[in-house]
């Protein structure tokens, strides 16, 4: 079962949260929480803390399993365009510059590597038949 967190309006650009976010996609969560912790970017504070939110998330939705046991992997995490605040910066002669200020929308899907290999033995078992 896998759990979903997302993350709206992240005052940071999203190419710099797509350099964090291609680090820990298909990692498993503790080796992503570690990678995180010490990254010295830009976004991989917001992006932990993200990841512990999902993994609350999977947690809440899956009462009887338990954590150890799960082996959680970064499913997807994607880094969507946001809305742009446009400013005006004064320039040489009387003109000026647009500055675009921009921001991401972030979601990561977490789920656990024994349902997903469940899943696909099924499926592959259905289709010998």
């Amino acid at each position: 079962m896998e759990a979903v967190a997302k993350l709206k309006n992240v005052p940071t650009s999203p190419r710099k949260m797509r350099v964090v976010a291609d680090l820990v996609r298909g990692q498993r969560v503790n080796n992503a929480l570690n990678i995180l912790k010490f990254e010295a970017k830009q976004g991989a504070a917001r992006l932990d803390k993200l990841l512990l939110s999902a993994i609350s998330n999977w947690e809440a939705k899956n009462e009887g399993e338990k954590l150890e046991e799960a082996d959680l992997y970064v499913k997807e995490i994607f880094v969507d365009s946001g809305r742009i605040l446009k400013r005006l910066r004064p320039a040489p002669q009387g003109r000026a510059h647009r500055i675009r200020k921009r921001s991401n929308h972030v979601t990561v899907v977490v789920d656990s590597r024994n349902t997903a290999e469940g899943k696909e033995e099924s499926n592959t078992e259905n289709s010998d038949k």
